[in-house]
This record gives structure tokens, sequence and C-alpha cells, in this order.
């Protein structure tokens, strides 16, 4: 087989669709149309170009230092994941509140998405990027031809629970600034609200 479908090239060089149109965009990748429009990639051509900078980026985070042992799990989901595909892959990870735009690790990945260099991001819920706002972070990945993935798309949480989650991050956040992250006082609220939340 000398010519290919655009999946069937995506798949044998193990990379994206969007890549492929990327490549092309570039200049590295000249495929044949058919009479249709349909591209066509020579085989020979295709073995010939060998990968750029991109590979897979799993993003991993949790809100507090107690959650450290999530961390590590969310990691060891995301290196199995990705390992499983064969994708040469790399994890980031912050420590830091969903509702935090200046983590360290999260303006990294920005920046990595920006300058071409994530083929694909992988997360395993939705929410591990931002509480709020990460439709605005997969907007950039659909603009730079970065494939999202979400391991855990089908385990959505309900509506009332996701809701219970963002005012209990919302409180949480606003109370540390007030009283400060290990007082007594900010320990106590956020308890609380961790009952009230956990009764809905």
């Amino acid at each position: 087989m000398s010519k290919l479908t655009i999946s069937e090239a995506a798949k044998l060089k193990g990379v994206a669709v969007s890549t492929l149109r990327r490549w092309e965009a570039e200049g590295k990748l000249i495929p044949e149309r058919t009479a249709n429009g349909h591209r066509r990639y020579d085989l020979a051509q295709l073995l010939g170009i060998t990968a750029d900078s991109s590979i897979t980026v799993g993003y991993a985070r949790v809100s507090s230092h107690e959650q450290k042992p999530d961390l590590e799990r969310q990691k060891q989901v995301l290196e199995l994941f990705c390992a499983t595909h064969g994708w040469q892959y790399q994890i980031i990870d912050d420590l830091g509140s969903g509702l935090n735009y200046s983590k360290r690790g999260l303006q990294r990945l920005i920046r990595m998405i920006t300058d071409n260099q994530v083929e694909r991001l992988v997360l395993t819920h939705k929410d591990r990027l931002l509480r709020f706002g990460s439709e605005l972070i997969f907007s950039l990945c659909e603009h730079f031809g970065t494939e999202v993935v979400i391991i855990n798309r089908t385990e959505d949480a309900s509506f009332e629970e996701d809701l219970a989650k963002d005012v209990l991050e919302i409180i949480t956040v606003f109370s540390a600034r007030l009283y400060g992250s290990r007082s007594h006082k900010n320990k106590k609220i956020v308890e609380d609200l961790r009952e009230v939340a956990e009764k809905l």
C-alpha cells in the first residue's frame, strides 16, 4: 500500500490527524489530492518525515498538600495510559487551586502548547486542568493542533456534585485569603463546608 488516507497515515506515524495537517501547512509533507479533494499520502515520503519535538503531556493537579497521595495516583494513571498507547510523554503536575491560573505547571503547559510542542494533552478528569475556564485551554489546544484526551470522561459527576465542589473550592480559596491557609479558623470553615457538601 503506497497511498494512504489521512487517518491511515496518522495511525502509521503515531500522531494525531491535526499534526499531519500542521506538517502540510509547514511544508514538511505535501499530500496528493484525489478528484474529490481527499488527501492521499505517499508511504515513502511519509516514512521520511521525522517526528518533530511534539510530545504527549499528561497534566495532574490537586488543590492541597493533604491530597498529595491523589496527585501520585493521577500521575501513575497518566503514565500507564500514555505508555500503553506507546506515546513519548512527560508529566506536568501542579499543587494549587483549580481557580488559580498562575500555577507554575499550568503556565508551562500553556507555553508548550502555544510553541507547538504538545502533540496531545492527557487528563484523568476535565476539572484537573481548571475548575472554571478549562474550555479556554481546550480552545488553545484546538487552535494549535493539540489533541485532548480525557481518560475518565464517562465518569463525570452529577450537576449537583459539580456545583457542590465548585462552591467548596471558591469558599476555600477566599477563606484562605481572609484568614490564612494554615489558620484554625480557615480549617474549621473548610471542614464544615465539606460536611455540608457531602450531605447534598
